[in-house]
Parts: structure tokens; sequence; C-alpha cells
């Protein structure tokens, strides 16, 4: 967990990224592989799938943080459809191997980002934005955080249908943090995700 310091600009909106993405990661501690991969909602993504895209989102984060332009084709939009669905043969274990080189990837970039650099955000055809446009790498980086948190709150209220878990005391708990008045670690049951 983040808390209060008196960091610099990136180190505080890293940070803020971090624990998002600790958010995430935790949303599947302790499920099974079916559980990961089912839709309790009415929505037709899964943990698994969150995950999973949000590695694909940092990857396609890193590309854009070092200037590479970004395709916007047929072959880059099926990309995107298949960060969004786990195949039957994918496994939770190699979204999560993924996951966690993405993230380490996404944050050793960042850290050499300066936020008041000039740059040229891609194009957004989906909000009628059809050529690049000049930005500061802040709003490259408010949009990573806010990419990130939109997609571990939506874990969450997954999470809560599948068991009743929310994901700060999973956060905790994966993070070690003993109990307390407030707090009871949640202990995965054997044979599941992150169990020990």
């Amino acid at each position: 967990m983040y808390t209060p310091a008196k960091h610099d600009e990136i180190t505080g909106l890293i940070n803020y990224i971090d624990q998002q993405l600790s958010a995430l990661r935790a949303s599947v501690h302790g499920l099974t592989e079916e559980q990961a991969k089912s839709t309790p909602c009415r929505s037709s993504l899964s943990l698994a799938a969150l995950v999973k895209h949000a590695a694909y989102g940092m990857r396609g984060y890193v590309r854009q943080l070092s200037g590479a332009p970004s395709a916007l084709d047929d072959t880059a939009y099926a990309a995107y459809l298949a960060s969004l669905q786990l195949a039957d043969d994918e496994k939770i274990s190699d979204v999560l191997l993924e996951f966690d080189d993405a993230r380490e990837a996404m944050l050793a970039a960042l850290a050499g980002v300066d936020p008041d650099t000039d740059i040229t955000a891609p194009p957004a055809p989906w909000h009628g934005i059809m050529e690049p446009q000049p930005a500061k790498a802040r709003y490259d980086i408010v949009h990573i955080l806010e990419e990130v948190a939109r997609h571990a709150g939506h874990a969450d209220i997954i999470r809560e249908q599948l068991d009743g878990m929310a994901i700060p005391a999973l956060v905790l708990s994966v993070e070690g943090t003993p109990a307390s008045d407030f707090f009871q670690p949640y202990q995965p049951a054997p044979g599941t995700i992150g169990a020990s």
C-alpha cells in the first residue's frame, strides 16, 4: 500500500499506479482457475481477462513511453480483442507471469519519465481524435493511472460477486500484513491461486 510520503511527482504517480496494479493482481488470490475465468456479473470480463488485458496495456504503455508509434490497424485491433479473454488453453499462472513482467517493465519505463516532457499522444478515434496530439508526459502517466484504477475497481466488483472478498483485504493478505483489530488475513484454500 502506498502510504503518505514526501515524494516527487513521478515517484508519487508510480506508487499510485503500482498500488492499483497490486489490487488487480490480488483479485485472483485464493481462487480456482475456473473461478478466475468465470464471469459472475453482466460484464463479459473475468478476473483473469482483466489481468491479461492489463498486461497487454502495460506493454503498450512501454512502447508509447519509448516514443514508438501506435498502430491502429486490423492486427492491432485483433490483439486488443484477444487481450480481453483467455483462450481455453491459457492458464492464469502464465497470465500472472506476463502481468508481473509487464508491470516491472512499465514501472521501470515510468521511472525515467519527466512528467513535464513534451510528447505526442496517439490518435483516439473512439473519441473523434484522428491525429496524434501534442501533450505533456503527465497526460500519459495520469491516463495509465486512470486505466489501471478502472480495471482494479472492476475486479473488486467481480471478486465480491464470486465470494464476497474485497480487494483491499486481499492486497493486505498478499503483502503479509499481520492481523489487527481492523484486519484479519485471508487464507487461500489449498490448491488455489497464491496458496502456499
